[in-house]
């Protein structure tokens, strides 16, 4: 989730929950604390200054943890006392400060980045992907709260109904994704391959776009879908950016496969893919992707790359997160490097 919609979803749980006896002039101190104490776990963005590699393994890491959560309300809500002139001390904002951070994990854990909610125990990523990173109905429904809030700044009543929809609107993405999962299962049993790992990730613009996938150890098989329209849509050049993205998600009767292998198509490319792969040099994207699939051989060399189709958006053609291992000679060891948007390659340091 994008940090704004995080820090607008603070301000909007923030008046929701406010006392019904609460003083009049507390309440835009409990709003502002709730909106910057949402946005406080994104701070860790910092990390990226350090490295590619260190950002994939800790970037939703401890800040983002649920056990590490009223640790942090308490240093968030003592900063922003002395900041917003809390006249009772962090104290009175310790409870808000709390409902934020974890409104921010909750908000993370709908997407599909993964997001380390038992760290520093544990570095397991949990993800629900029930709602694409940015998505303009689940920002809408929160702007809409808080302007209806505004206008009628006595009452609660509107936050509250926001955050009912917000919860609904989110059960009903969950609903989708379990239509997504089905389509994807029919088509793994159409294809004989019933044990096939299946997959839906959420995409932008509508809550009926999805990206299925039907994977085995060694392809991906992904559609790019919507799950209501009946005839396919087609952008032109004078269309919008919205238009765009929005335009190859095709019908379910006319979802168009496409496959990506894991390895590589040539046996000597597979082999020397999967050496790169199971390589020390790539031990953190290993642990990060949850669809690593190769993307490309630099010729003359021995340079292997690899995507995580999670990441893989039709109507735009970049993609993040692009790795690969490189090596001298068949007897040097394999290191690590970041593709970069001008083909060059960077050598990436181990994560720390």
């Amino acid at each position: 989730m994008d940090t704004l919609t995080h820090a607008l979803s603070g301000a909007l749980l923030a008046r929701a929950t406010t006392a019904r006896d609460a003083p009049p002039r507390s309440i835009p101190r409990r709003i502002a604390a709730g909106f910057f104490a949402c946005a406080f776990p994104d701070l860790d963005f910092v990390i990226g200054f350090i490295g590619p590699v260190e950002y994939l393994m800790h970037h939703r890491g401890a800040t983002h943890s649920m056990l590490l959560a009223p640790l942090w309300a308490i240093a968030v809500a003592w900063v922003l006392a002395k900041i917003l002139r809390e006249p009772r001390g962090w104290r009175a904002l310790y409870g808000v400060c709390l409902l934020g951070i974890l409104a921010h994990i909750v908000g993370d854990l709908i997407t599909s980045f993964g997001t380390m909610i038992l760290a520093p125990f544990s570095s397991a990523r949990f993800a629900w992907g029930t709602t694409f990173i940015i998505d303009l109905w689940f920002s809408g429904i929160i702007l809409a709260g808080l302007a209806v809030s505004a206008l009628r700044y006595r009452s609660r009543v509107p936050s509250i109904v926001a955050c009912a929809v917000l919860a609904g609107y989110v059960l009903f993405q969950a609903w989708a994704k379990s239509e997504a999962l089905e389509f994807a299962a029919r088509h793994a049993a159409s294809l004989g391959r019933a044990n096939a790992e299946i997959a839906a990730y959420p995409r932008a613009v509508s809550p009926f776009n999805w990206t299925v996938y039907v994977s085995d150890d060694e392809v991906h098989r992904y559609a790019h879908v919507n799950l209501v329209r009946t005839q396919a849509r087609s952008a032109g050049p004078g269309d919008g950016f919205v238009a765009r993205l929005d335009a190859p998600f095709l019908p379910l009767a006319e979802a168009r496969w496409e496959t990506r292998t894991r390895f590589g198509a040539l046996r000597d490319e597979r082999e020397l893919a999967r050496s790169a792969w199971e390589s020390g040099a790539l031990d953190f994207f290993r642990w990060f992707a949850a669809k690593p699939a190769f993307d490309a051989r630099t010729q003359g060399s021995d340079c292997v790359w690899f995507v995580d189709l999670r990441f893989l958006n039709p109507g735009r053609d970049w993609v993040p997160f692009r790795f690969g291992a490189c090596r001298e000679s068949a007897a040097a060891p394999w290191q690590a490097y970041e593709r970069l948007d001008s083909g060059e390659r960077n050598r990436l340091r181990g994560p720390s």
